[in-house]
């Protein structure tokens, strides 16, 4: 008899947690025609080994383990792709989400008709479990920002445990990014008609073994997400994102710029007749704003790229160099505005005719060092790292 609901399970280095998850949620759907997808990102542990002999007890257990193409969120679709029930039910083996509401929630959609339900650890009756403040405050800026940005009606719109009618993914498969771990976010943000949708509370549980995925690339793809479907169609959301860590630089150059001419920073002459004089305060900045942009570029817009160990000074060094156009494009606008513009107002403060005409040269100089610095810097993993 073909499955009403279908649990996908995508798992990596989960072989001592998969084996509890499979039982709790077989006994918790017992009333159910269900089937149970894993699917394995070709775990080092070899998970997919322990899902196939699963199977000897747990019948209704599938198992698809991928060589390539690997992420939370597109093992999620593959699943999905693979289901048969009319209910998809996407949770995580690592024992976290409480097996206990899946009956609630499988009733929603039969009794109730909805299109899509969540746990929800935000609402009335949920709770975040033993987190961290740290942790807690995270989850929290990011569902501020998702819901704010995005306009979601959910309380909890980073849940990675909900429940979704086949109807409405097989209208959405084709629009969604499978990028990153947030694969809610996609359906929610991406779905072209309004969702009648329920949320059920539940409580985080501690993992029991192995450790957490969250690092610089959740986060960062997290971010990409978001863009990508607030702002995707009109603009490339990585160049986005690298525009942001840009605007970060900005300020960064603006204040060692105020902070060097406040100190008295003096002006020198280079030997070369259209940089005289120059101000040290300029060169401060810019030294700044290239330290700032260099970490935030290699820990989140390139994290997947990024310079470690011994390799971090070249990565550092290569930015530096490439940078030095945008450098020379940056001295030689400010040069141009202050001295052969600004320079001629009579009246007007000093610091702040330098103040602007930093502002005109550095947005002057930040096409050049987007294109030196995206394609070459990182132009590919380094080979060594650490």
């Amino acid at each position: 008899m073909r499955p009403s609901v279908s649990v996908i399970l995508p798992t990596y280095n989960e072989s001592k947690n998969l084996p509890i998850a499979a039982d709790r949620i077989t006994r918790s759907l017992s009333d159910y025609n269900h089937e149970i997808i894993v699917v394995d990102d070709d775990s080092p542990d070899h998970t997919w080994e322990i899902a196939e002999h699963l199977q000897e007890s747990i019948p209704q257990l599938k198992v698809i383990r991928r060589l390539s193409g690997k992420g939370l969120s597109s093992a999620v679709l593959t699943g999905m792709g693979a289901a048969e029930g009319e209910v998809f039910v996407v949770m995580d083996s690592d024992l976290q989400h409480d097996e206990k509401i899946l009956p609630e929630m499988i009733r929603s959609f039969y009794e109730r008709d909805v299109d899509l339900c969540l746990g929800t650890r935000y609402a009335k009756g949920g709770s975040t479990g033993k987190w961290s403040l740290a942790r807690i405050g995270i989850s929290r800026f990011a569902t501020f920002l998702a819901k704010g940005l995005l306009g979601l009606p959910v309380s909890d719109p980073m849940s990675g445990y909900f429940g979704i009618k086949r109807s409405v993914y097989s209208e959405t498969k084709n629009s969604i990014n499978p990028r990153g771990f947030k694969i809610l976010l996609e359906f929610l943000g991406r779905s072209k008609e309004n969702l009648k949708i329920e949320e059920i509370p539940y409580t985080f549980q501690t993992r029991m073994y192995g450790e957490t995925k969250l690092n610089n690339s959740v986060i960062k793809n997290f971010f990409l997400a978001i863009l990508d479907i607030r702002f995707g169609k009109w603009i490339s959301p990585t160049f986005l994102f690298y525009s942001l860590v840009g605007a970060s630089g900005v300020l960064v150059n603006l204040v060692g710029f105020l902070i060097a001419e406040l100190c008295k920073f003096p002006e020198v002459r280079t030997g070369i007749s259209f940089l005289d004089p120059f101000s040290l305060s300029v060169f401060f900045g810019i030294e700044l704003s290239i330290l700032s942009n260099f970490f935030l570029n290699n820990y989140f817009t390139f994290y997947e790229r990024r310079y470690s160990g011994k390799n971090l000074a070249f990565g550092f060094l290569l930015f530096h160099l490439v940078s030095m156009v945008g450098i020379l494009v940056q001295m030689s606008a400010f040069h141009f505005i202050y001295y052969s513009i600004f320079k001629q107002w009579n009246g007007a403060s000093e610091l702040a005719l330098k103040f602007s005409a930093d502002i005109l040269s550095i947005l002057t100089a930040m096409v050049s060092n987007y294109f030196l610095n995206s394609n070459l810097t990182w132009s590919k993993k380094p080979e060594e790292e650490g």
